[in-house]
């Protein structure tokens, strides 16, 4: 009866990220959270005397920035980023069945991959916005080396990203908090047999086709 139950109790358990994806993204979720906090004071003087000297929240919002892309570039180098560059491959590339379910806003039935398409948009978004906004910042912290026309489209595409990147960032908050097995997977690297049955079924079949042994616990 005992070991009936212990069976019961036992849950499969399927590496979801390694250590090396896990570090990428919460030093990345700390540098753009730094972002976020030094750019309110900034963008409204108001809050200037508040929260800390201006020259101080300007020198923690410009070098969080630089080292915005430093965890991601760390991440895919090197045999530590095998994982995290197939991973890549993985969020570039869609099937049709996944195009067709954000043309229908999720109302289509869709067997998902390891990553779902809302999550692929969300990373392709976080990509390319690093890009932008260094490139954008760069010529907002350095401006006498660009001409007037440059500095300002600079500023209108910092500041319109700046509002996206608050409004994604607070939308992913909600979704990981909704989604608190995903969450997990982000702390600790597994995910159950269930979950990915459930919410990842096409890269379940994948890797029992591939024979990769899921651990129990």
């Amino acid at each position: 009866m005992a070991i009936t139950q212990a069976n019961s109790l036992a849950v499969t358990r399927i590496r979801r990220f390694d250590r090396v994806q896990r570090a990428a993204h919460w030093a990345n979720a700390a540098l753009f959270g730094l972002l976020i906090f030094t750019a309110i004071p900034l963008y409204f003087g108001s809050f200037f005397s508040v929260v800390m000297p201006r020259h101080l929240m300007e020198m923690i919002h410009l070098w969080s920035g630089l080292a915005l892309p430093i965890p991601i570039i760390v991440s895919l180098l090197g045999p530590w980023g095998r994982q995290m560059r197939r991973d890549l491959g993985r969020i570039n590339y869609w099937t049709r069945s996944e195009i067709r379910w954000i043309k229908t806003l999720g109302k289509t039935p869709l067997e998902a991959d390891k990553f779902n398409p809302g999550q692929k948009l969300n990373s392709i978004f976080t990509g390319t916005v690093i890009i932008i906004m260094l490139g954008t910042g760069s010529m907002l912290q350095w401006f006498r080396f660009f001409p007037v026309p440059w500095r300002l489209g600079a500023t209108f595409v910092h500041d319109v990203f700046a509002f996206a990147i608050f409004a994604v960032v607070v939308g992913h908050i909600f979704m990981a908090l909704a989604h608190r097995d995903s969450l997990r997977s982000m702390f600790t690297g597994w995910v159950s047999e269930k979950w990915a049955a459930t919410n990842a079924a096409s890269w379940l079949k994948e890797k029992q086709l591939k024979g990769d042994s899921p651990n129990s616990r």
